[in-house]
């Protein structure tokens, strides 16, 4: 796939992950599953955006992978990958503490990300 057929979206992102991202540290992208990520695949764009600001960061989506709630998504993916900075436990209240249980109902879903050059 060529840069140019690559599908872009648009996602916001807190400053402490958005940091963690553009650093290259963070590798796996948590989101709720909801229909509008349902078409997302590898090969993808992911621009992150600090809510209200113009500062963006791109990324190449390597893979996405479903799991039935949050605990079995840091199971599967590794928490380091999610966030090197914060131990699963302090992730999984973080996660939830973002969305809250009727969210986490829809399935949660790993995203694996690269980092492009700016």
């Amino acid at each position: 796939m060529t840069d140019t057929a690559a599908r872009v979206h648009e996602l916001n992102l807190y400053r402490r992950y958005f940091d963690l991202v553009a650093a290259g540290r963070k590798t796996t992208e948590v989101r709720v599953k909801y229909p509008r990520l349902a078409n997302l695949a590898a090969g993808d764009v992911i621009r992150f955006r600090i809510k209200n600001t113009d500062e963006t960061c791109d990324v190449r989506v390597q893979q996405v992978t479903e799991y039935p709630d949050f605990e079995a998504l840091l199971d599967g993916e590794g928490p380091a990958n999610v966030n090197p900075t914060a131990t699963r436990e302090e992730q999984l209240a973080n996660i939830r503490n973002i969305y809250p249980p009727e969210k986490e109902a829809l399935g949660a879903l790993a995203i694996k990300i690269e980092l492009l050059a700016p």
